[in-house]
């Protein structure tokens, strides 16, 4: 049984309208004050705009020449301004200025002279007596006042709209994004596509007896594309779709926030089918009585408007909410239940494949040299976002510019890739002969043991020039996506980060401040290895999660998990485990102490090498049998889900190591 829809509220624009059309006379009548008032400013500013004589004006000296000559036949002299009108003998109409006093001379040159001369005093009359002088200053008050009004009537015309909803509405002029232009991401079109067609033919959703999700929630990292998505979906349905930010709804009026929720929501029932996207939700979105104002603030407000309005006693059917987040541990549970946000779509970091279609995409456009490989490229760029990809493929069209070069090499995605990855090169840092040897030979610890251990991702470049905030770079990167970190992988990526320090302390006896980001990476995975991914045998299966909230309140007055035993327990664990890391790193480095001088030798000839030179520069035929033997071992099987406490919205898969 269809439900009829309740008749919308009147319009405020529309009853603003009618009155207008009720009083029409008084606005005219308004009008023609307006213009009278004009005409009078007009007439004061202008006042020989009226009854203006014909002539040509002529100095006074040349004017006496023409008496003296006896061209002039009839004349008046103005006592009050010296102002002189005169005729011709040809009957032309002359004009001058004279002293408002003539001199006897001229007094009576004029006189004999000019057979029609006489003197004129012009007496007051109603015009420049009353007037110009009362009306003229009436009208600048009239236009004062009507400027004021005009001026009152807009601000209460913003006033009035402030609660109005900032949507913006795309009904027959749709973005031109479409599906084609979101590379990848198969499922979550998928299941956005079920939505579109649940709107454009309901009949055999209907058939079945299914529902749609009254509500989908895209959630991911910044930069995978979940606004894009969206735009995708406006250009797909062919339903009206209304585009908002959750920042839109707040303003430094109270109650503005829920007005305009109010106000989005009755405007897409008036429109019977349409699609509401919300975009960074969570900045209305966040849990209910977590802050210090209490349950009263104006953001509650709105996110409680938000929920009744979503599924509230009135009906939204045909109405379908899309929103966007990359925090959803901080949204409001209320707002994640059956029945509002019914489905939760992950749009997580891309994949190989998705990689793949995304540079296919973000090269249109830009000329590439032909049989330019991109697999290559998508195989060495992971943890990589759809922006990163695009920011990479423009980076490499700006180095291309820069060389001079017509078409895009896979040298310049290379070099991009570096710049995204490592950092730009500072050419300007110039270190000393000491400081160049200790880095060098910092780079080739982390190098030696990448190459060394059979479990840690394999080496891609090693470089001893200034990148970023690093004075070295190593970098290694996996061979494929990796979803879950085994504790042998995990203990041999400590080992690792700590072989620039053993190998400072190894040469030079004594260790720099150099390594200090290899310790604060150490120690926080260190951290996780005991804390939350239960890889410690002294503290046993047990987790606790650091809670990092973003606002005050929700943990105030609650302590930790963990008695003052188990914090003990805790440190001495991760102190173990970093102590185990470092002497197995100084055991490796020392028994292969001659690699690490040819390696820190090259480096300082070459400044950067890749992973196969370094390679083939030690000769380590059994050591990369070795990799072989382990990665057999340890190939991946089916692919499983991604568990959120490896995956905290970064980029995990690759490593740098700086010194």
């Amino acid at each position: 049984m269809n439900k009829e829809t309740p008749p919308a509220p009147p319009d405020p624009d529309h009853q603003e309208n009618l009155e207008g059309s009720d009083a029409k006379p008084n606005s005219w009548g308004k009008r023609i004050g307006y213009i009278f008032a004009l005409v009078l400013l007009a007439a004061l500013f202008y006042p020989n705009i009226f009854g203006s004589d014909d002539g040509s004006e002529i100095p006074f000296q040349e004017f006496r020449e023409k008496v003296t000559a006896g061209e002039i036949v009839e004349a008046e002299f103005n006592n009050n301004n010296g102002k002189i009108k005169a005729t011709t003998l040809d009957g032309e109409s002359l004009k001058s200025s004279g002293p408002i006093e003539l001199s006897s001379e001229d007094e009576n040159l004029f006189l004999s002279s000019i057979p029609a001369f006489e003197f004129h005093t012009p007496g007051s009359n109603i015009w420049t007596g009353f007037i110009i002088p009362v009306l003229g200053p009436l009208a600048l008050i009239l236009l004062f006042f009507y400027w004021l009004q005009r001026r009152a009537q807009g601000q209460m015309g913003n006033i009035m709209s402030i609660g109005r909803s900032k949507a913006k509405a795309y009904t027959t002029e749709r973005p031109s994004t479409t599906f084609e232009d979101v590379a990848g991401y198969e499922g979550v079109k998928q299941e956005i596509e079920e939505v579109i067609d649940f709107l454009r033919d309901s009949e055999k959703f209907a058939a079945i007896g299914a529902r749609i999700p009254k509500g989908v929630l895209l959630v991911g990292p910044p930069g995978t594309g979940k606004t894009l998505i969206a735009r995708a979906v406006a250009g797909e349905a062919g339903v009206p779709f209304l585009s908002v930010t959750g920042s839109d709804f707040m303003e430094m009026f109270v109650g503005v926030g829920a007005s305009r929720v109010r106000d989005l929501f009755q405007t897409a029932r008036k429109m019977g089918r349409a699609i509401i996207f919300i975009d960074e939700i969570d900045s209305i979105g966040r849990k209910r009585g977590a802050g210090l104002g209490g349950g009263h603030d104006e953001r509650e407000q709105t996110l409680n408007q938000m929920l009744a309005e979503m599924d509230g006693f009135e009906a939204t059917e045909g109405i379908v909410m899309m929103a966007a987040t990359n925090r959803p541990d901080i949204l409001d549970p209320a707002l994640l239940r059956p029945g509002r946000f019914d489905r939760e779509v992950i749009v997580s970091l891309p994949e190989l494949e998705d990689r793949k279609k995304i540079l296919d995409v973000h090269v249109k456009g830009k000329k590439m040299k032909d049989g330019t490989d991109l697999t290559l490229l998508a195989r060495g760029t992971p943890g990589m976002s759809g922006a990163d990809l695009a920011n990479l493929t423009n980076e490499a069209a700006l180095i291309a510019v820069r060389d001079g070069d017509e078409v895009i090499t896979s040298d310049h995605l290379e070099r991009a890739r570096d710049r995204v990855l490592m950092g730009q090169t500072r050419e300007a840092t110039i270190l000393n002969k000491d400081e160049r040897e200790r880095v060098a030979y910092h780079e080739s610890g982390h190098a030696l043991a990448a190459v060394l251990l059979p479990n840690a991702d394999p080496l891609h470049k090693v470089s001893i020039i200034p990148r970023g905030m690093a004075l070295g770079v190593t970098m290694t990167l996996p061979e494929e996506d990796r979803y879950l970190l085994k504790k042998s992988y995990v203990e041999e990526e400590l080992v690792k980060m700590l072989g620039g320090r053993v190998a400072e302390e190894l040469v030079f006896g004594e260790v720099s401040s150099g390594a200090a980001d290899d310790l604060s990476r150490a120690t926080e995975m260190a951290r996780k290895m005991v804390r939350e991914w239960g890889m410690s045998d002294r503290v046993g299966p047990m987790a606790w999660r650091s809670h990092e909230q973003v606002f005050l309140g929700e943990d105030m007055g609650r302590g930790r998990d963990y008695s003052d035993e188990m914090a003990n327990l805790i440190d001495s664990e991760i102190e173990e485990i970093l102590r185990k890391a470092e002497s197995r790193c100084r055991n490796l480095l020392t028994e292969h102490r001659s690699k690490l001088d040819i390696l820190a030798n090259a480096l300082l000839d070459r400044e950067t090498i890749d992973g196969d030179e370094v390679r083939q520069l030690l000769n380590e035929e059994e050591i990369e049998t070795g990799q072989e033997i382990a990665e057999t071992e340890n190939s991946p099987g089916p692919k499983t889900a991604e568990i959120p406490a490896l995956q905290s919205y970064s980029k995990p898969t690759d490593s740098k190591e700086k010194s």
